[in-house]
Order: structure tokens, then sequence, then C-alpha cells
């Protein structure tokens, strides 16, 4: 185990090592996210658009569609995750992830509006995604000390939200040239896919060997040995889990919050992709510094104020609120999301053991995901039936308990797996 630090009881020690470069595996995986993160967000910032006010999808059917394909990577998480931890094949198991991601903007393109072909070309994306993100987060945790993983992420979702900024941007620009061609939007996003998956096969490094980290322990030894303990008996581990599973299903969902702020303040169609824009550069400048702050103070504490972030746009659209003050909202999602996204995934992985990291981040992942299936399901039904205000009300309050639960249920110390040689 490592030795307490003098520091917050949830922070990682410090090795005299600690204060050093970003290490190269991130900065290559952060231009891998960029890229493939425009080509994404170009999708994204159309799809609810495309779908309710082009299709004539109700938000009950929209928000089915949106949390039923986040919820079904669930098993194709927990495959990647163990794929990737057999032998160390993280850099190949999250390119054939980027690849099908890639692939399903063609999907897109070649749907031309059938519904068949668009839900098949969201559930390819989804897939792609949740194949790819658990074997990337563990290269990630496996590139550097505990102590920094915080910086590291910082600086990964940093690059990766450059990305998101650029992406709504991209798809403006291709439906302003274009006259509202949807068609046009999947075609761009579909090369600069492609363009992603050759700097992965070009840039990204292996894992190191036997997928131990400088500061992990080596891989098991071939042959007989006692049971090896998976992710779920860690009792720490256990913990993040359920707490970020029970935050997850109070989450309703950017789109759905950007639906709200264009209903409110009656935004032309056109003007619709632009309102991710807020959040995105929020989020690239808020993502390195909230990493840093995770790994000087402890990763538990930022991780709920980032939820509380989110309760607090939550309640400046139930409010009576002037209409300039929904300029607030993006502003609480980027805090949110630099204050939760690469910090559980610095707060989970020190608990796990290199060789099995992959697998149990693939596990945190798909308990968030088959939650926030529930919350977007849950939402689109509450508004359908409901009403927007009813149904965000109610998903406020949801937020207010999962919050308060999620205070007594995360660990105040999660410590290194057992394997670790203690610090001398």
């Amino acid at each position: 185990m490592y030795l307490a630090n003098t520091g917050r009881p949830d922070a990682p020690p410090r090795s005299p090592g600690a204060r050093r470069r970003v290490p190269a595996t991130v900065i290559a995986l952060g231009a891998v996210s960029l890229v493939t993160d425009v080509s994404s967000e170009m999708v994204t910032a159309v799809l609810p658009l495309y779908l309710v006010l082009g299709l004539g999808l109700s938000p009950l059917q929209f928000g089915f569609l949106d949390g039923m394909f986040n919820g079904a990577t669930a098993l194709v998480r927990l495959l990647g995750g163990r794929l990737a931890d057999r032998g160390g094949r993280h850099k190949r198991v999250a390119g054939a992830g980027y690849l099908l991601s890639a692939l399903s903007r063609l999907g897109l393109l070649l749907a031309d509006g059938a519904t068949a072909g668009i839900a098949g070309s969201l559930a390819a994306d989804r897939i792609g995604k949740g194949v790819r993100t658990a074997p990337r987060d563990a290269l990630i945790s496996l590139s550097g000390p505990p102590e920094t993983l915080g910086r590291a992420f910082g600086v990964h979702r940093a690059m990766d939200t450059t990305g998101a900024l650029l992406g709504p941007l991209a798809a403006f620009a291709v439906l302003w040239a274009t006259a509202d061609a949807y068609d046009a939007v999947f075609a761009v996003s579909f090369c600069t896919g492609l363009l992603g998956v050759l700097l992965l096969v070009l840039y990204v490094p292996p894992a190191p060997a036997g997928a131990s980290g400088p500061s992990a322990p080596a891989a098991p030894p071939v042959g007989p040995t006692p049971r090896a303990r998976t992710a779920l008996r860690d009792p720490a581990f256990r913990r993040i889990l359920y707490a970020a599973s029970l935050l997850g299903a109070a989450t309703i969902g950017d789109s759905f919050l950007y639906l709200l702020i264009q209903r409110a303040l009656d935004l032309p169609a056109a003007l619709f992709p632009l309102l991710p824009l807020g959040a995105a550069a929020g989020y690239l400048l808020l993502a390195v510094p909230a990493g840093r702050i995770a790994d000087r103070v402890g990763r538990r504490l930022p991780f709920l104020a980032g939820h509380a972030a989110l309760l607090g746009a939550y309640a400046v659209l139930l409010l009576p609120v002037a209409r300039p003050t929904l300029a607030v909202v993006p502003v609480l999602l980027a805090v949110f999301y630099a204050s939760t996204d690469g910090v559980l995934m610095a707060l989970a992985g020190p608990v796990l053991p290199a060789h099995r990291r992959a697998g149990g981040l693939a596990v945190l992942q798909t308990g968030q995901a088959l939650a926030r299936l529930l919350g977007a399901a849950g939402f689109g039904a509450a508004w359908t039936f409901w009403g927007r205000g009813p149904a965000l009300g109610t998903a406020a309050l949801a937020l207010a308990a999962a919050l308060a639960a999620a205070w007594r249920i995360l660990p105040a110390s999660p410590t290194a797996p057992d394997t670790t040689q203690e610090a001398l």
C-alpha cells in the first residue's frame, strides 16, 4: 500500500519526480481525441435538431434513442476493457473503437433519413465509443504516476474539448454553406473521423510491457495463481461505482438542456448547433486547473462540487430569470464536466491493479452509461407527459438527493491496490 501523505486524505501521495512533463502518450491521445471530437460533435450538435425538428420525433422518442444507445454500450465497454487487459492490447482495441465510430458517420450519410439506418448508425457510434474509452483511459492512467493523474486527464480532456468546441462551429459552417444540408455534415464528419484513426496508428505508443505503468504493480505471472481479485471485490471501487451511478441516474443529458434553452429563448433552428460552444469553451479553460486542484486537495470533493454545479444549471432553467441569465447554464455545465469527467477516472484509476485497469474503468463507465440510460429515458417520458417544468423540477430533486447520498457513499481515502509495494 502507499504510505499516507501529509495532504488531504483522499489525495494520492507525491513522489520526488511528480512535477514532470505530461507524458507523450497523453499528448498523442489528446490529439486523437481532438480530431475525433471534431467529427463526433459535428453530428452531436445537429442531431437533436435533425431528429426532433427535422424528422418529427417527440421528446420521449428522442430521449429513448439517446439513452438507449448510451446504455446499449454496456456489454461492449466490458468486452473492450477485458480484451485490452489481455496482453496489453489497449491501442489495438481503442483503434477498433475509433474506426467503428468514424464508419458510423458514413452510415448516417447512407441512411438518407430512414429510421432504421439512423438507429443502426447511432448504435455503431455508441459501440465504437464504448469499446475505445476504457482502453484509452487505461493508457493515460498507465503513462504516469498516480499523483499526477488529475493533471494528465485534465490535459487530455482539454484537448478533447478543443475538438468539442470546433465541431459545432464546423457543423454550423457546413450547414450555412450548404443551405442546411445535413448530408454534407455527415460526409465531412466521416473524413475527419478517419484522420483521427490515422493519428492513433502513427503516434500513440502501445501500453507498457505487462500493462504496467511507472507506479503500477507488475502483471501477474503466467500459470496457476490464486483467484484474481476483480474490481468489484474492492470496497473502495464499489463505493466509487455506486456513487457515480447514482449521480448518473439524475443527469438528464446535455441535449435536453440545450433544447430547453432553445425553447426558452425561441432561437432559430440554424443557431441550435452553437449552443454547446459556451460549455465547450469553459471546459477547455477549466479542465487542466480542475485536474491540478484534484491532485492537490483530493478528487472526492471536486467530483461532488461538479454535480452541485449541474444542480445549479437545473435551478437556473427552473427559475423565472431574465433571458441573459440563461447564459450561466453553459458555464455551469463547463464546471460540471471539468470537475467530474477526468477527475472520476483519476479517482478510480489508482484503486485498480494495472493488469486490470481497463476492465475496471470499463465497469465504472458502464455503470454510468446504464444510469444515464434511465435518466435520459425517464426525463424524456416526464417531459412528454408532464411538461418541461415539472419534469425538470423532478430531475433537480433527484440530483439533490443523489448528491446527499454520494457524499456519504464516496470513500474519503481510496487507496492503491494491495499488490503495490509499500514506499520506503
